[in-house]
């Protein structure tokens, strides 16, 4: 049987009414098709279902045409709730700046995303993605990422980026307060950090590595 990854997007598109956001589509693309091409049976979903909104500055002329046709999966995904995480072989989170908006908070990820960890399935994330994970404890209510080497979107990204101020609070913090320790590259470098069965991207450059991670686990 071919194995199951269950990829959760963001659903959350306007910070104000200047700023938009959404999921890096190179982020959920390139894993996504990868996985495809692996062989893998992947199903794409998120908190409320539906649309998946595309960060507009992640598209550009020089995409490959392979990303816009892997967006079409983004314009209708399922329902959290609605879909057998248990059935999953691994989960994987994409970034942009939506998730740290809706995936931080949210319940129903963060059952998969124990329900994985307790029972040693793959677990992967890059960028914003992997704030999908800082609110998820293990069966002694430690966080999952505690004494985990742990990379994401940095600091110092963000603020070239000039997105820090519109941000909630720092990722990089966060992961930092989870008691995880923190690697950082330069930025935009392509880099992962693997822990076990944890595979973490620092940003959208290093979303190949971070799917290619899981493939090695799997």
């Amino acid at each position: 049987m071919a194995k199951k990854v269950l990829m959760v997007t963001t659903n959350f598109s306007d910070i104000n009414e200047e700023i938009h956001t959404g999921v890096w589509l190179e982020e959920f693309a390139v894993p996504f098709l990868t996985f495809k091409a692996t062989g893998y049976d992947v199903t794409v979903a998120s908190p409320k279902g539906g649309v998946s909104p595309i960060d507009e500055n992640s598209l550009n002329c020089s995409n490959p045409m392979e990303l816009d046709d892997a967006a079409k999966y983004l314009k209708n995904t399922a329902k959290l709730s609605d879909v057998d995480y248990k059935s999953f072989d691994a989960l994987f989170l994409p970034g942009g700046h939506g998730p740290i908006f809706d995936l931080a908070h949210n319940d129903d990820l963060r059952a998969v995303v124990e329900y994985m960890y307790i029972y040693d399935k793959i677990i992967a994330a890059v960028c914003h993605g992997v704030v999908g994970l800082t609110y998820a404890f293990d069966c002694k209510e430690n966080p999952i990422l505690k004494n985990k080497q742990v990379t994401a979107f940095t600091n110092k990204e963000e603020q070239i980026v000039k997105m820090r101020e519109f941000m909630p609070f720092s990722l990089e913090d966060k992961i930092k307060s989870q008691g995880a320790v923190f690697i950082a590259d330069k930025p935009w470098s392509e880099h992962v950090e693997i822990n076990c069965n944890l595979v973490t991207g620092q940003n959208q450059q290093s979303a190949l590595l971070a799917a290619e991670g899981v493939i090695s686990l799997l």
